[in-house]
């Protein structure tokens, strides 16, 4: 029902900056919370970042407060993940999710839809 497509990541050096972007097809995207969440090597996926439906609520992960933001807009079906002052510990494949949600509605876990991820790296 909801299609999640990735993009943006790479090859940073520490302390540089990646724009990511998750466009979505498919209906009523305005009333889906959205998250990104991302996998490192030996490590379990983690949650990120997420935000409500109206934009108007987001939530972080605690080690990422004050470098990441995520922001939408609605109009083009696209979440962003603006990650600046990155740091080795940040490379991973980063992945988006949507599900439905209530306005304001923030959530860390249980999404339904799923990106394929992009990978980013952030060399020392």
């Amino acid at each position: 029902q909801v299609q999640l497509v990735e993009s943006g990541g790479g090859l940073v050096q520490a302390g540089g900056s990646l724009r990511l972007s998750c466009a979505a097809s498919g209906r009523t995207f305005s009333n889906y919370a959205m998250g990104w969440f991302r996998q490192a090597p030996g490590k379990e996926r983690e949650f990120v970042a997420a935000i409500s439906w109206s934009g108007g609520s987001t939530y972080y992960l605690d080690s990422v407060k004050g470098r990441f933001t995520i922001s939408r807009d609605n109009a083009k079906n696209t979440v962003y993940l603006q990650m600046n002052s990155l740091k080795p510990e940040d490379t991973a494949v980063y992945y988006c999710a949507a599900t439905r949600a209530l306005p304001d509605t923030i959530l860390t876990q249980g999404y339904r839809y799923w990106g394929q991820g992009t990978q980013v790296t952030v060399s020392s």
